[in-house]
């Protein structure tokens, strides 16, 4: 069984900086595709952020320059490294990743709980 826990959400004024970290755990032999999403009230959920095995990113328009996605693979670890935040970025932000668990090499989808972003203004 796979696990992914979420850390650093919290409560930051206009402008600041938020670091969100997402660790996998379990039977893992291999992650593809690492991402986050977030959810606003109200409004569906949306892709953020995405980065494949080789390190390839790519960001919502209305986060390019402001976010950056990393990942440390002996860590089994997804980063979203979140500046000059502004109210609307305000939401549950969750982790989702793509990753082989089995011998069988099949890809298997795995979510993380949330953890909330609130950015006053």
């Amino acid at each position: 069984q796979v696990q992914l826990v979420e850390s650093g959400g919290g409560l930051v004024q206009a402008g600041g900086s938020l670091r969100l970290s997402c660790a996998a755990s379990g039977t893992i032999f291999g992650i593809n595709v690492m991402s986050w999403y977030r959810q606003a009230p109200g409004k569906q959920r949306e892709l953020v952020a995405i980065i494949d095995a080789n390190s390839g990113t790519d960001y919502a328009d209305s986060v390019k320059g402001r976010f950056t996605i990393s990942r440390d693979n002996a860590k089994n670890t997804v980063y979203l490294q979140m500046n000059s935040l502004k109210p609307e970025d305000t939401g549950v932000y969750s982790c989702w990743i793509q990753a082989q668990t089995t011998v069988s090499g099949r890809l298997y989808q795995y979510w993380g709980q949330g953890t909330q972003v609130t950015v006053s203004s």
